[in-house]
C-alpha cells in the first residue's frame, strides 16, 4: 500500500512538472507554436492589413533602438507635423507587434499627437528569450519614457495599450514614473498573469491550477526571472495615482470580461470605464469606433492639462 502511495505521489509530481513545463513553453517561449491558443487559420484580410501597415511604417516611421540589460529593444517613432508636445506610447498585445498598433497611431496622429510604438521584448524587432507578459516589459516602457523626455524635453505622455500591452501600461503605472506621464488608457488587459493563465488552463484544457500552474510559476522564475503571481495589474494600479481609462468588450473570451470590474475597483478616484457591447478580444475599436475614440479623446482632454 505504501509503495502504491509513493508511486502515485511521484506520478503526480512528474505529471505536474511535465504540464508545468508545457504551459511555460506554450505561453512564454516566443518560438513555440501558439495554434492551440489561437487556433490559427490563414486570414487573407489580416495578412493584407499587415503588409499595408508595414508599408505605412516604412514611409512614416523612424526606427529607434535602445538596450535594457543587453536586450536590444526597438520602437517606431512618428512625429506629428504640428510639432506637438504630447506623445502617446502605444503598446501592442501578446504575439503581435508594433505593426498591430498602426490604426491607433493614425488616430492619435489625427488628434495632433506624436506616437512611439515599441515592440515588446521577444516581439517584432525587439530581442528577448521569453515573453514578459507585461511584467518585464513595464521596465522597458520606463526606458522609452526616459528616452522621450531626454530627447524632447518638457513633454506630456499618454500610455496606451491593448491586451498584453494594456497589462504592460497598467503594471508600469505602479512604478515611480516621471510627472510627464499624465494618464493610462488600457484596452482589454488582464488582472494578473496568474489569473489569465489560470483562466486559459480551464478554458482551453479543462485543467485546474494545481499542480500545472504552480510548477509553471517555478519554471518561469528560474528561466524568465519573474513570478506569475507578482505580475499583477491590480496590485500595480492600486499604487498608481494616474487617471486610468478602462476599456473592455463584453464578449471577450480571451481575457474574460469579468476582469474589468476587478481592475476598475482597484484604481483610484480618477478613472472611467467603457464597455463595448458585442466586442470580443481587442475588437472594441472595430465594433464601435465612434464611441471608442470619442471616449478616448474626451478622457485625454479631461486629464492632459
Amino acid at each position: 500500500m505504501i509503495i502504491v502511495l509513493i508511486f502515485l505521489i511521484i506520478l503526480f509530481i512528474a505529471t505536474g512538472l511535465i504540464t508545468g513545463n508545457f504551459l511555460f513553453d506554450l505561453a512564454l517561449n516566443p518560438k513555440s507554436s501558439k495554434s492551440i491558443i489561437f487556433k490559427d487559420e490563414f486570414n487573407e484580410e489580416k495578412e493584407l492589413n499587415k503588409l499595408e501597415n508595414e508599408k505605412w511604417l516604412a514611409e512614416n516611421a523612424k526606427d529607434i533602438y535602445l538596450q535594457n540589460k543587453k536586450v536590444n529593444l526597438h520602437s517606431y517613432e512618428i512625429k506629428n507635423i504640428k510639432e506637438s508636445k504630447i506623445w502617446v506610447i502605444a503598446v501592442h498585445g501578446y504575439t503581435d507587434s508594433a505593426n498591430f498598433m498602426v490604426p491607433a497611431a493614425k488616430q492619435f496622429l489625427k488628434y495632433g499627437y506624436n506616437v512611439l510604438m515599441p515592440n515588446l521584448r521577444a516581439h517584432g524587432k525587439s530581442e528577448g528569450k521569453y515573453i514578459g507578459m507585461g511584467w518585464l516589459d513595464k521596465d522597458d516602457i520606463i526606458l522609452w519614457i526616459d528616452y522621450l523626455i531626454a530627447t524632447y524635453g518638457n513633454i506630456k505622455i499618454i500610455l496606451y495599450g491593448i491586451s498584453m500591452g494594456a497589462a504592460t501600461v497598467m503594471m508600469a503605472s505602479g512604478e515611480d514614473l516621471p510627472s510627464n506621464v499624465r494618464m493610462i488608457i488600457e484596452d482589454c488587459g488582464y488582472t494578473s498573469v496568474w489569473d489569465e493563465f489560470a483562466y486559459e488552463l480551464k478554458y482551453l484544457f479543462k485543467m485546474p491550477k494545481f499542480p500545472a500552474l504552480y510548477n509553471a510559476n517555478i519554471i518561469t522564475k528560474i528561466k524568465a526571472g519573474y513570478s506569475l503571481k507578482k505580475a499583477s495589474c491590480v496590485k500595480q494600479i492600486k499604487k498608481s495615482k494616474l487617471p486610468i481609462l478602462f476599456i473592455h468588450g463584453d464578449k471577450d473570451k480571451f481575457v474574460p470580461f469579468c476582469m474589468l470590474d476587478k481592475l476598475y475597483e482597484a484604481a483610484g478616484e480618477k478613472k472611467e470605464k467603457l464597455v463595448i457591447q458585442g466586442a470580443g478580444h481587442a475588437e472594441a475599436s472595430l465594433i464601435s469606433p465612434e464611441k471608442y475614440w470619442h471616449t478616448v479623446r474626451k478622457f485625454i482632454k479631461r486629464y492632459i492639462f
